[in-house]
């Protein structure tokens, strides 16, 4: 599989944490079932230096561009407008 380094960051709009808390769940319930279907490796939301959750950074694996493609126009952090832009980079995991 090939596997890519996400890195998604949140808009900055007032309403953007709340947005984010609210959509969560949702997120939360994809992840697992990419983790369940082996494509997720790890994830984590990135935190400001109040620690308050502005953004995300994920490594998944997809056997296709196309499948990495409809996972993240599927995303609720993607459909309910908590990423305001998303940046992904080949990986490859080292084997340690």
């Amino acid at each position: 599989m090939n596997q890519y380094l996400i890195t998604a960051y949140d808009h900055t709009d007032p309403d953007a944490l709340q947005r984010r808390l609210d959509v969560r769940p949702h997120h939360l319930e994809g992840a697992k079932k990419l983790k369940e279907s082996g494509n997720f490796i790890l994830g984590g939301a990135m935190l400001d230096d109040e620690g308050r959750m502005v953004g995300s950074t994920m490594i998944l694996q997809f056997e296709t561009e196309e499948e990495l493609e409809a996972w993240k126009q599927g995303d609720p952090y993607v459909t309910q407008g908590v990423w305001e832009r998303i940046d992904v980079k080949p990986f490859k995991v080292a084997a340690v």
